[in-house]
């Protein structure tokens, strides 16, 4: 398992502070499938994801929406998400793929709340194909900005600690998912 970070310096110059995430990993003993259940499952994720504050889908002029509040260490103040998302199962070259989406939106019914930071810029891309045996080869893309000052030694902690330690909470996630 890889998790590799570079500088976001297409959209915003390096010197802001904001990375994009390109992680490639594996999951053992996690088939494709399951490992999209357990991640689309905002319910289940309550239970074994600790940083979730509040976490909720809701449909808004018929589209599905995820709302979803992170908790941050103390001092920093908790950030949340409104974002759609869709899932879809793909043939590519014989290989059978499940493709995540989610991108950051605008939704009225979902204003800021006071003392959260609203992530405004968040977008995630999620590949998730078998490994030929009993696991899943996972590919994810992921770019965010917090917003608000994010010290160092918290980027270098999500980037070194904090996605490795995600995806290894989605295995053991995915051995109680099916039990």
């Amino acid at each position: 398992l890889s998790c590799v970070t570079f500088p976001f310096s297409i959209l915003f110059p390096q010197q802001s502070g904001l990375y994009e995430y390109k992680i490639f990993g594996g999951l053992a003993d996690c088939p494709p499938k399951l490992c999209v259940d357990v991640y689309m499952d905002l319910d289940f994720r309550k239970q074994w994801d600790q940083y979730v504050k509040e976490l909720y889908e809701e449909t808004y002029d018929g589209e599905k929406v995820v709302y979803w509040e992170v908790k941050y260490p103390f001092p920093l103040s908790n950030r949340d998400y409104v974002y759609i998302r869709e899932c879809r199962e793909m043939d590519v070259d014989g290989r059978k793929m499940w493709v995540v989406l989610a991108q950051s939106v605008s939704v009225p019914q979902c204003p800021e709340k006071p003392g959260i930071i609203r992530v405004k810029s968040y977008k995630q891309s999620l590949a998730i194909e078998s490994d030929g045996k009993t696991g899943s080869k996972v590919y994810m893309y992921y770019f965010d900005n917090p917003g608000g000052m994010i010290p160092s030694w918290l980027v270098n902690w999500a980037a070194k600690s904090g996605v490795p330690a995600f995806l290894k909470d989605v295995q053991k996630a995915c051995r109680r998912y099916s039990k």
